[in-house]
C-alpha cells in the first residue's frame, strides 16, 4: 500500500518538476538569446529579461532541490561513515530527518511570507509580477523535499525490512 502510494505520488512530482523545469529554463534560455542578439546586433536592450531570468533561476533553484534529494545529489559529509561502517544507517537516518525537518520549516515560514505579500499586494519591478507567486516557490519546494525525503528514507528501509522477514521465515 505504502510503495503503491510513493509510486503515485513520485509519479506526480516527477512530471511535475520535469516539465516546468524544462519549460520555465528554454523561457529563460530564449529570452536570453533574444536579449543578446538585440543587445550586440541591434545596440537596443530590453530591461525585462534579466529580471525573468532571475525568477526562473529561483524556481528551478527551489523546485529542484526536490529533485535532487530523489537523485541522492544533495551535499553529504561522510567521512564518518567510510570510517565507521556500522554509523551508516543511522547517520542516513538523522541527515533524512534533518531534511524532513528542513522541508517543513521551509514550508511554513514559505506559506507565511506568501501570504504577507498577497496582504501587501507587492509586485516585482519591471515585470509587475505577485510576488506571492514568486514566494509561493518555498512551499512547493518544501513540499516536493518532504515527499522525496520520505520516498527516498521508504526505499533505505524497505531493503532491511525484507531482510528481516527472511531471516524470521
Amino acid at each position: 500500500m505504502i510503495e503503491k502510494s510513493l509510486k503515485v505520488i513520485d509519479r506526480f512530482f516527477t512530471f511535475f518538476e520535469d516539465w516546468t523545469l524544462f519549460l520555465t529554463t528554454m523561457v529563460a534560455l530564449v529570452t536570453l538569446f533574444v536579449e543578446v542578439i538585440l543587445r550586440y546586433g541591434f545596440n537596443r536592450s530590453l530591461g525585462w529579461p534579466d529580471e525573468l531570468v532571475r525568477e526562473v533561476i529561483m524556481y528551478t533553484t527551489f523546485i529542484g532541490c526536490g529533485a535532487a534529494v530523489k537523485n541522492r545529489s544533495m551535499i553529504v559529509i561522510d567521512a564518518l561513515p567510510q570510517v565507521v561502517p556500522r554509523l551508516k544507517r543511522p547517520l542516513l537516518f538523522v541527515s533524512h530527518a534533518f531534511t524532513l525537518f528542513f522541508s517543513v520549516f521551509i514550508f511554513y515560514y514559505g506559506v507565511k511570507n506568501a501570504i504577507l505579500q498577497v496582504m501587501t499586494q507587492q509586485k516585482t519591478i519591471i515585470l509587475e509580477i505577485p510576488l506571492w507567486i514568486i514566494f509561493s516557490f518555498l512551499p512547493m519546494m518544501g513540499v516536493g523535499m518532504f515527499f522525496r525525503t520520505l520516498q527516498v528514507m521508504w526505499e533505505d528501509l524497505h531493503p532491511k525490512i525484507e531482510e528481516e522477514a527472511e531471516e524470521t521465515a
